[in-house]
């Protein structure tokens, strides 16, 4: 029934109830709510939130916890949410005139999709109330009837008892009601009931007495607590690999929703770790963490919940917040920042979990509160152990971490798979058999603004694609959210639009040429987490941007970072995820330059330490990747100019998936010489059926660039560049050379395939260089070569000009050209 015929029954101007467009307080779950209600005929309104509205039905007899035991209800008219909070007097003469008093709320869920349940007529729910809680059903009978008669009966658990809902109510008959009582059971109940406040088994009790003060207190660090429990997230660093050693602890990363928990005199909240109140969704939790009689505390930890066979199921956790299942939920905790009045956060975090897993020593194993296990070592191990579990990952911490609020290197992630969360901001119409819609466009936020980042039309089954298709729809616009580039396979006029108010976790399999998302699947809606929370975070804090880094043409640091942060997208394709030496100018081009590849924390929090096994050296080194614009960011802070990417990602250092063929003019060498060379080795490269991209080196040179598919070892790929340089060195010794020595190359322009080796590296596309003018390697069209007056036409200012104004990527067709094979090694 619609809220129309609500509004018709009432005249709000002479009743306190709320008219239909009366906003109503939403939580993330949906709730229940029982009124009784003292009208012409005392009866309990019981009431559940479904698409927006509580449906409605009248129990004359109110609930019986006895299982089994049916009581009728009949449906009425839905009610608004607002009507949730409504307690007080109808005025007589008015529809429903009487006294309406609260008797129980909270939230339900249900086994299936309610809406599809209710027009089944049959709803199996669970209810998280005050009063009534564990599993209940409603079946509609086939008795005819003016309206739709059904029976609320309740099921066999925990929650069953040989109790009425009179029995529960302390709420007083108004005075001077003239209605009458229904007659049968409930009537005997109400006349022998002493009222009590809730049906549910008490709080597990402690047996003794501790004084948390005090065991607080006696660990190294621990001080008085100043100000309030609350305490901002600690979050962790991504990294490729477990760290290795004793001075590292490895827990599971449990596939949830961050929460936060605060006991504040007894009483607990909850928020997620961007500050959202989750309360009152999760009664349970509130009251299992209110038993521990901490008095005070502050616990970190995750909401997730079980499947049927007891594992850890995010998809299962998002149906029970959702309404559609009834998964048991557990809040996992991992660590401790305050206690009883103590300040933690400086304290060992092994002696911290050692506190923590003490005051979870009552928690049963079947209980709402869990205590996160760890093992110290070994990580290796643990991570291969957690995909055996189907768990996302682990979460490594140092031993003697404190509780730091931010990213930190101390805690430290990694997953089995690679995944991102980005906004839906709109989605393209179904084909063929399928529902709902086709895929989502999805994007990121990056200075200040939305960026397109790709579709995902994968992942979803039919009850997905239903329910978000709904959503969706609430959330529809006409003007577009964002602007589209011009190398989409879809037309603009085919996308529906929508507020980027959704937030969606992807996994994929890197960044294509265009930087769209390659392969990518969707995973779950995170219900915990804003589009503000989503691409850069205003955060970034530069040091001395008043430095001039380029002296002669005035070129500060900041200006450097707005480049950077400016080209990201562009460049990115080009870096992330690769094995990076960088040149760093700590005093600008005035000063003195150098290379670094190994990690060091120094380098940032968002730059990632990838181990490679060093040539030569039995052991293993950290080297330096980064994923985002933060990493690049981070970079810039510590002076880096210039950035050379290996020629393989992290996930495969030891093959390539791309040659570079860097054309250095000798001394005499004129430019045109330089571009029939580089024209030259694009027709040999087609000979063998081999595709090359262009690009300037910002210096005096120019690069081919061939993409390949993994496979051929770097000694292979080595071999190769160098076979081909020789051969053409061989046909045109006037021409060219393919040797290092400075002695033999005046006149001719050296074929540098020395950058193909393991290790070896050449500049990426869009960096900046380390030299005067403040060059930057520009990706060209082959037709764009004879325009061309030097390899450093582009400075900083004519590149980010050049980025703005291109219509599609210089090296289209590049992503293709990632499957063509190197040439001898098929």
């Amino acid at each position: 029934m619609s809220l129309r015929e609500y509004d018709r029954k009432r005249r709000f101007d002479q009743t306190p109830e709320p008219s239909s467009d009366s906003p109503g307080r939403r939580g993330h779950r949906p709730i229940f709510v029982i009124q009784l209600h003292h009208a012409s005929v005392r009866h309990y309104d019981f009431r559940l939130e479904m698409d927006g509205a509580l449906k409605s039905w009248s129990v004359p007899k109110g609930p019986s916890l006895r299982v089994g035991e049916k009581r009728l209800a009949v449906e009425v008219e839905d009610h608004p949410l607002s009507y949730a909070d409504f307690e007080g007097d109808i005025p007589e003469g008015h529809y429903g005139a009487g006294h309406v008093d609260l008797f129980d709320r909270g939230v339900w869920s249900c086994n299936g999709d309610p809406l599809e349940s209710l027009a089944a007529g049959k709803i199996d729910f669970v209810l998280h109330g005050e009063r009534l809680g564990g599993g209940w059903k409603l079946v509609r009978t086939a008795k005819p009837a003016s309206k739709p008669q059904w029976l609320l009966i309740k099921r066999d658990d925990e929650h069953a008892a040989d109790t009425e809902a009179d029995e529960l109510t302390d709420a007083p008959t108004p005075k001077g009601w003239k209605g009458r009582r229904p007659s049968g059971p409930a009537k005997k109940a109400a006349a022998r009931a002493k009222p009590r406040k809730a049906a549910a088994p008490a709080p597990r009790t402690r047996r003794r007495r501790i004084d948390w003060k005090a065991r607080a207190m006696a660990l190294d660090g621990a001080k008085p607590l100043r100000g309030t429990t609350e305490v901002d997230p600690q979050l962790a660093t991504l990294r490729e690999t477990p760290p290795a050693g004793e001075g590292w602890l490895h827990e599971l990363k449990w596939d949830g929703y961050r929460m936060l928990a605060r006991i504040d005199d007894g009483k607990a909240t909850l928020r997620s770790r961007n500050g959202l109140d989750w309360t009152a969704d999760y009664p349970d939790i509130v009251a299992a963490l209110e038993s521990l009689g901490a008095g005070d505390a502050s616990l970190d930890g995750e909401l997730i919940a079980l499947d049927a066979k007891g594992r850890n199921s995010f998809a299962d956790l998002q149906r029970t917040i959702e309404g559609s299942a009834s998964a048991v939920l557990r809040y996992v905790v991992f660590d401790l920042p305050t206690l009883a009045g103590v300040d933690l956060t400086r304290t060992r975090l092994d002696e911290r979990k050692a506190l923590l897993e003490a005051l979870l020593a009552d928690v049963g194993r079947d209980d709402l509160l869990a205590y996160s296990q760890h093992i110290v070592g070994h990580g290796d191990q643990v991570f291969a152990a957690s995909k055996g579990q189907e768990m996302e990952g682990i979460i490594s911490k140092a031993v003697d971490a404190h509780y730091t609020p931010g990213r930190s290197r101390t805690w430290l992630k990694i997953k089995h798979a690679e995944s991102d969360e980005f906004i839906v901001v709109g989605f393209t119409a179904p084909k063929r058999s399928r529902v709902g819609f086709g895929a989502l466009l999805m994007a990121t936020r990056e200075a200040g603004r939305l960026k397109y980042v790709g579709r995902v039309g994968t992942g979803f089954d039919d009850a997905r694609l239903r329910s978000m298709t709904t959503r969706l729809q609430k959330l529809a616009r006409k003007e577009p959210t964002l602007v589209l580039p011009g190398h989409i396979p879809f037309a603009p006029r085919d996308v529906t639009w929508v507020e980027p108010r959704l937030v969606a976790e992807v996994a994929f399999r890197g960044w294509g040429k265009e930087g769209l998302l390659r392969q990518a699947s969707f995973q779950r809606l995170r219900e915990d987490k804003e589009a503000s929370d989503v691409g850069e975070q205003d955060t970034f804090k530069l040091t001395s941007p008043d430095k001039l880094i380029y002296p002669a043409e005035k070129i500060t640091k900041q200006q450097v970072a707005d480049y950077y942060r400016a080209i990201a997208p562009q460049l990115l394709p080009e870096v992330a995820r690769r094995p990076l030496s960088m040149l760093r100018c700590p005093d600008g081009l005035k000063g003195q330059c150098f290379f670094q590849k190994h990690h060091a924390d120094t380098l940032g929090p968002n730059v990632h330490a990838v181990p490679i096994r060093e040539k030569g050296v039995g052991g293993l080194e950290d080297y330096v990747y980064i994923e985002d614009v933060e990493g690049l960011l981070d970079l810039v802070q510590m002076n880096v100019l210039e950035l050379h990417p290996w020629g393989s990602r992290v996930e495969d250092v030891e093959h390539p998936d791309r040659l570079v063929f860097d054309l250095d003019p000798g001394e005499g060498v004129e430019w045109p010489a330089l571009k029939a060379a580089a024209r030259d080795i694009r027709a040999r490269l087609e000979e063998i059926g081999m595709r090359g991209f262009l690009r300037l080196s910002g210096g005096k040179g120019l690069h081919v660039v061939v993409p390949i598919a993994p496979g051929p070892s770097w000694s292979e790929a080595k071999a190769f560049c160098e076979a081909f340089a020789d051969a053409l060195a061989t046909q045109a010794p006037d021409r060219y050379v393919a040797t290092a020595s400075k002695a033999k190359r005046k006149g001719v322009i050296f074929i540098d395939w020395l950058r193909n080796g393991r290790g070896a590296t050449s500049v990426a596309s869009w960096s900046l260089r380390a030299r005067a003018g403040a060059g930057v390697a520009v990706p060209l069209r082959w037709d764009e070569l004879g325009r061309t007056r030097s390899g450093a036409d582009y400075d900083l200012t004519r590149a980010l000009r050049r980025a703005a104004g291109l219509r599609k990527d210089p090296w289209e067709g590049w992503d293709k050209a990632t499957r063509q094979k190197l040439a001898g090694f098929d």
